[in-house]
């Protein structure tokens, strides 16, 4: 999958976006921070849907 989704970390209500990544990226960052990721259904960058690393481990 060539998919680029969206990295953010919650800053309280907030998302901060942190990186564009591919599905092996998102993956294999660290688990030290809790991460959302663009939904895959949605365009990076333009959607408020995030999902966590779980979602996408079932993509691979």
């Amino acid at each position: 999958m060539n998919k680029i989704f969206e990295a953010v970390v919650r800053n309280g209500d907030q998302r901060v976006p942190v990186a564009l990544v591919n599905l092996k990226q998102a993956l294999e960052m660290s688990e030290k921070l809790v991460f959302e990721f663009s939904h895959p259904e949605h365009e990076a960058g333009k959607t408020d849907i995030f999902v966590g690393r779980e979602v996408l481990q079932k993509l691979m």
